[in-house]
Order: structure tokens, then sequence, then C-alpha cells
């Protein structure tokens, strides 16, 4: 069977979940902890996130490890 994808091309949420994680594994937040927390670690970039989290129906009250247990960023097509 051949492989269609592309795996140099990745999902920018996969990105950010990887740098969610990363802090996760440092001690710096925990997974227990809101959304919100992170937007002060992103700065200047969190309206971005902030968005994409919100076109992915995350509120900022969510836990953190609600977005590390994300498996699959494909957006559906409506």
């Amino acid at each position: 069977m051949i492989n269609t994808t592309n795996p140099a091309v990745v999902h920018p949420m996969v990105k950010f979940q990887r740098k969610v994680k990363s802090l996760v594994d440092s001690g710096v937040i925990q997974p227990s902890d809101s959304l919100w927390k992170i937007a002060f670690l992103f700065g200047d970039d969190w309206s971005h996130w902030k968005q994409e989290l919100e076109e992915f129906e995350f509120s900022m009250q969510d836990p953190i490890g609600d977005l590390l247990a994300v498996e699959s960023w494909e957006e559906e097509d409506t």
C-alpha cells in the first residue's frame, strides 16, 4: 500500500500541542490547569492560538489535558 500523506506537512495545531506538552513536561503548567493559563506563555501569538482553539470548540476554561488528549487535528469538511 502506498502512503499518500506527506509526513513533512504537520498541522499547526500539532506543533502547538507539542509546545504545550513540553511546558507540562517541564512543570511550568499542569494538565489540570485551564487553557487560559497558557495565554501568558504565548504572549503576542495568543490571539491566533485562542482563535484556533475556539475553532476546534475548546473554551478557555477547558483543562490543558483535553488539548493534549487530541489525537488528530484533521478538519472535517462540512
